[in-house]
C-alpha cells in the first residue's frame, strides 16, 4: 500500500512539472525583450541623457546667475600725518570690508550660434531615437534567430525520438528473426550499432537545446527561472509587393533615417561655425551690498553701500588667425562628405533589399520542396518498412529509408525557420519590422 502511495505521488507530481513547464510565445517573448534586454536597456538610457541635453536648461537660452560673498580683515601700524602738522601713530589699527552681490549675465545675441547649437541638439535627440529603433530591430532578430533555433531543435528532436524508436522495434524483430534461425547475428549487430547511433544523435540534440534555451533565456534578460517550450509552427506571408516594399525601405529604412539625420546635423554644424563672424551682445546686472569698518587714520570710519548696476557689453573678433575660416571649411567638407556616404548607402540598401527580396522568395520554393520530400519521404520509408516486416529487404535498406525521412524531416525543418527568419530580414531593411503582429 505504502507503495503504490508513493509511485501515485511521484506521477502526480511528474504531471504537475510537466503542465507546469511553460509555453512562450513570440508575442511573449518581443514582449519579454524589449522589456528586458540588456541592450535595449542601454538603448534607452542613451535616449534619456539626448532627451535631457535637448532641454531648455541645456540650451544656452537662460541666463546665469551668481552669488558672490567676502570679508577681509586688517590689521596695521599706521602713521597719519595731517594738514595742520599733527601726527598720529596707531599700533594695531583694525579695519574689516565685507561684501555680498548676486550677478546676472545674460547673452542678448550670439550670432545665432546659441540658435543652431539648439536645433542640432533636437536633431541629436531625433537621431539618438532612431539609434535606440535600430538596436530593437536587431535585438528582436537577434531574438527570433535563437527562438527559431529552439523551435527547430525541438521537432528535430521529435523525429530523432521517432527514429530511435523505430530502431528499437527493428532490434525487437531482428532478435525475434535470429532466435527463430530467419536471420544472422548480423542484423541484430547492425540493428544494436544504429540503435547506439540515434541515441548519441538525440543526447547531443537535447544538450545543444538546453545551450539554445539558455541563449534565448539571456536575449530577454534571463527573466524564465524554469525550463520552457516555444511555438514551433509559422505562418509565412506571400502577399508581399516587391515595389512597394522597395518604397518603404527608401523611406523608412533606418540606416538611411540616420543619414539624414546626420547631414542635418552637419548643415547645422556649418551655420554654427559661420555664426563666430557676428558679434556677441550680453547684458550684465548685479545687486550689491558692501560694508568697511575703517580705522581711527580714515576720515569715514564706517561706509555701506548697497544697491543695482547693470550694463551692455559687445565682443566682435574681427580676426583670430583664420581658425573660424579653418572650422567653416571643414564643416562644409563634413556636409559635403555625409551625402557622399548618403549616396553609397542609397545604392547599398537596394541592392541589399533585392538580395533579401531573393532570398526570402527562393527560401520559401526550398520549404516548398522540402515539404514535398516529406511526402515522399514518408511513403518510400513505409513501403520499404513493409517489405522489410515480410523480409523482402535487408536492414540496409531499411536503414537507408529510415535515414531518407530524417534527413528529410531534418532539413524541413531548417528550410522552414530560414524563410522565416529571411522574412523577418526583409521586414527589418523595408523598415516594417516594429509593425507587424508576430
Amino acid at each position: 500500500m505504502n507503495i503504490k502511495f508513493v509511485f501515485l505521488s511521484m506521477l502526480l507530481m511528474l504531471q504537475a512539472s510537466v503542465f507546469a513547464q511553460e509555453l512562450l510565445s513570440p508575442e511573449k517573448a518581443v514582449v519579454l525583450a524589449l522589456k528586458n534586454n540588456y541592450g535595449i536597456k542601454l538603448a534607452h538610457t542613451d535616449v534619456e541623457i539626448a532627451n535631457n541635453n535637448a532641454g531648455i536648461l541645456n540650451s544656452g537660452y537662460l541666463p546665469t546667475l551668481n552669488g558672490n560673498a567676502g570679508a577681509t580683515y586688517n590689521s596695521n601700524n599706521t602713521e597719519a600725518e595731517f594738514s595742520d602738522g599733527r601726527v598720529t601713530t596707531l599700533k594695531g589699527a583694525e579695519s574689516s570690508r565685507y561684501n555680498a552681490s548676486v550677478d546676472l549675465n545674460y547673452v542678448l545675441f550670439d550670432g545665432l550660434g546659441r540658435a543652431y547649437n539648439y536645433k542640432q541638439l533636437k536633431e541629436t535627440q531625433q537621431l539618438t531615437g532612431l539609434q535606440a529603433r535600430e538596436t530593437i530591430e536587431n535585438t528582436i532578430l537577434q531574438l527570433f534567430t535563437v527562438y527559431y533555433n529552439v523551435a527547430e531543435l525541438t521537432k528535430n528532436i521529435d523525429a530523432l525520438t521517432e527514429t530511435l524508436a523505430i530502431s528499437k522495434d527493428r532490434l525487437i524483430r531482428s532478435q525475434y528473426q535470429f532466435d527463430y534461425g530467419q536471420s544472422t547475428k548480423l542484423a541484430v549487430l547492425n540493428a544494436e550499432v544504429d540503435i547506439n547511433n540515434d541515441s548519441i544523435n538525440l543526447m547531443n540534440s537535447k544538450q545543444q537545446l538546453q545551450n539554445y534555451k539558455r541563449d534565448l533565456n539571456l536575449v530577454l534578460g534571463n527573466t524564465i527561472l524554469g525550463d520552457f517550450d516555444v511555438h514551433t509552427q509559422v505562418s509565412f506571408n506571400t502577399l508581399y509587393s516587391r515595389s512597394e516594399l522597395l518604397e518603404k525601405t527608401k523611406v523608412n529604412n533606418i540606416n538611411l533615417l540616420q543619414i539624414d539625420k546626420n547631414i542635418a546635423i552637419n548643415t547645422l554644424g556649418v551655420k554654427f561655425q559661420k555664426s563666430n563672424y557676428l558679434p556677441t551682445v550680453g547684458l550684465t546686472g548685479s545687486y550689491g551690498w558692501n560694508k568697511s569698518n575703517n580705522n581711527a587714520a580714515s576720515f569715514v570710519a564706517v561706509s555701506t553701500n548697497t544697491g543695482f548696476s547693470g550694463g551692455l557689453n559687445l565682443s566682435w573678433n574681427l580676426f583670430d588667425g583664420g581658425s573660424t575660416i579653418t572650422r567653416v571649411k571643414n564643416a562644409k567638407i563634413n556636409l559635403e562628405a555625409q551625402n557622399i556616404q548618403k549616396e553609397q548607402l542609397v545604392v547599398s540598401v537596394e541592392r541589399d533589399f533585392s538580395n533579401a527580396w531573393d532570398d526570402y522568395q527562393n527560401k520559401l520554393r526550398i520549404f516548398k520542396l522540402q515539404e514535398e520530400n516529406i511526402n515522399t519521404s514518408q511513403n518510400n520509408f513505409d513501403r520499404t518498412l513493409e517489405k522489410f516486416k515480410l523480409g523482402q529487404v535487408n536492414s540496409i535498406e531499411f536503414r537507408q529509408a529510415q535515414l531518407n525521412l530524417l534527413n528529410a524531416e531534418l532539413s524541413r525543418n531548417r528550410a522552414k525557420y530560414l524563410a522565416k527568419l529571411a522574412e523577418f530580414y526583409l521586414l527589418q531593411l523595408s523598415g516594417e519590422l516594429l509593425n507587424i503582429n508576430f
